[in-house]
């Protein structure tokens, strides 16, 4: 594995480029790992419904970038006290690998300094009961990605508030529970740190033998071009929704999955597919598979499974996911 020393510029489309353009480039034939940061930022799952999720306007006053990653998981508040961390390897014959692979070493270099982390629940880092880190994956052709967050030294009443939450007296609700529930690692190291001085000690740590590169010229030219042209445009970050007349959602073991159907005549003629669930693979996938079918279980289901949705989704089974299509 090596680690890839790059300007990010703190600009999280920039970032999230970066990690594509390495994921698609046959040229990167090695293992990587990034460690890096942003400017104030909502990173929306890949799979959620943005305008379901932010403060819009909290947002704009904030000046707080909105950016969809390519993974799946939960929305996530970063800023420059915030650092991310990145592991691009091979695909593994497609199987999704466990959280606990790649969160290890992370683990292990907080443990170094004083940090009581361990992993919890299905991707997330505590110290002390409460969570410092959510983490998540994705596949592109034969590469595989995990990246995660390290709470350092995070703003999280702009955490909060940058939600989908309007009302004061549930965001002083919620900014007492997220200080409950949340933690910035900081405060638990034996040593206290500036957040620079934290980055150098943990790519020290992180880093061990790993040869040092750094991208070239022409590499960010299409580094930009990603950037532009995907993470930075209205409908990736946004992008359409479609019309509804069926609305379905439940939560399981691998997270929230709600589906929006066009059901006419009997038959589905459109279908998105919302969550902070991880996916193996496209969505669209799943989402082609039953357009067109008829609005009944046994239709679904067979519709479902005949594009091996359970190999696709995590932790969530096909029979669990007909239940967020009809009863």
């Amino acid at each position: 594995m090596k680690y890839i020393e790059f300007d990010n510029h703190c600009r999280c489309s920039h970032s999230f480029a970066v990690e594509e353009y390495i994921m698609k480039n046959p040229e990167f034939k090695d293992e990587y790992f990034l460690f890096w940061r942003t400017r104030p930022t909502l990173m929306i799952g890949r799979f959620q419904n943005t305008i379901q999720e932010i403060n819009p306007v909290f947002a704009k006053e904030n000046n707080i970038d909105i950016i969809r990653r390519n993974s799946g998981g939960g929305t996530v508040y970063t800023d420059a006290d915030c650092w991310q961390f990145s592991f691009i390897t091979w695909k593994n014959a497609g199987q999704v690998k466990d959280f606990r692979d790649f969160t290890k070493p992370v683990v292990e270099a907080l443990r170094k300094l004083g940090v009581n982390a361990e992993f919890s629940g299905r991707n997330d880092l505590h110290c002390e009961g409460k969570k410092f880190s959510g983490n998540a994956q994705y596949g592109m052709k034969d590469r595989f990605l995990h990246h995660g967050t390290i709470l350092f030294d995070t703003n999280l009443e702009n955490l909060v508030r940058s939600l989908n939450v309007t009302d004061e007296k549930i965001i002083s609700k919620g900014i007492k529970s997220v200080r409950e529930r949340v933690t910035n690692i900081r405060p638990h190291l034996t040593k206290d740190m500036s957040s620079h001085d934290f980055r150098d000690t943990m790519i020290s740590l992180l880093r061990a033998d790993m040869e040092a590169i750094k991208l070239s010229e022409a590499d960010y030219v299409e580094i930009e071009k990603i950037e532009n042209e995907k993470f930075l445009t209205w409908e990736w970050n946004y992008g359409n929704s479609p019309a509804f007349n069926i609305t379905k959602s439940n939560r399981f073991e691998g997270g929230k999955v709600e589906v929006q159907l066009d059901v006419e005549n009997g038959l589905i003629k459109t279908c998105s597919i919302f969550g902070d669930f991880f996916c193996n693979g496209d969505i669209s996938v799943i989402q082609d598979a039953v357009t067109g079918c008829k609005y009944e279980k046994n239709a679904v289901l067979e519709a479902l499974n005949s594009v091996n949705t359970a190999g696709m989704l995590y932790l969530i089974k096909t029979e669990e996911l007909v239940s967020c299509f009809v009863d």
